[in-house]
């Protein structure tokens, strides 16, 4: 069988019927830019780079002695106005519906008040979307944070979790099926790592004639790149 050389970035792969050769990057699974979503002074930073964080641990916190009185005051109200319709539940019957009517009223909108106020007060807490590492921070202690141009101060990836974005020839796309097995190499690694065609993406860029699927990995780090292939049919 004639086999055809195709080498990238200093790496080499010989190629024959059922495979298809294929370079990409790799990219964290997850990852997000962060930024408050309110205005203040930044009154604790909990994290640097490269600390790991999870789901819901407060990143950095602004501060927020008003948004918290208002709050409380907020619970108070909630409070009595609760109080208030639940008696008045107690002798519906006997009282004027209108004059009910005004108690349910009061309740509604203290309730919807202390939601909002607690809405306000929660932003002044900015907290991790998911377990990750944080690998970007550009925030300390003191910094005023501007409410209405959002800044991100924090970039997160997942700790673990990588995916490869592979790029191919478009005229292999009939060819190319989510399950196929893709053995590859990282530029400058000799190590042959082998992985599974995970998702196909549904357009060919037009630019370079080329189509893109992923590949599930780990503990890869977030830039590297390199190529393999992928096998198309069973050997």
């Amino acid at each position: 069988m004639n086999k055809i050389f195709i080498g990238l970035v200093g790496l080499a792969f010989s190629l024959s019927a059922g495979e298809v050769y294929a370079t990409f990057n790799v990219l964290a699974q997850k990852s997000a830019s962060l930024a408050f979503d309110a205005g203040g002074i930044v009154e604790r930073v909990n994290v640097d780079i490269s600390d790991t964080v999870k789901k819901g641990e407060v990143l950095a916190s602004l501060e927020n002695r008003d948004a918290k009185a208002n709050l409380e005051s907020a619970k108070v109200v909630y409070k009595y106005a609760q109080k208030d319709y639940e008696r008045q539940q107690k002798v519906k019957n006997l009282i004027d519906a209108s004059e009910f009517d005004a108690y349910a009223l009061k309740y509604e909108s203290a309730k919807a008040k202390l939601d909002y106020t607690q809405s306000l007060f929660d932003k002044t807490y900015l907290r991790a979307p998911f377990d990750g590492v944080i690998f970007f921070k550009e925030i300390e202690v003191g910094d005023t944070v501007n409410g209405m141009m959002l800044k991100t101060v924090f970039k997160i990836q997942s700790k673990h979790e990588r995916k490869l974005v592979l790029e191919f020839d478009q005229k292999y796309y009939k060819d190319v099926k989510v399950g196929n097995k893709f053995q590859y190499k990282i530029d400058g690694e000799d190590t042959v790592y082998t992985g599974v065609i995970s998702k196909i993406y549904p357009l060919a860029n037009k630019n370079n004639r080329k189509v893109q699927a992923e590949v599930k990995a780990k503990d890869l780090m977030v830039g590297l790149f390199g190529d393999g292939t992928i096998i198309t049919q069973s050997k």
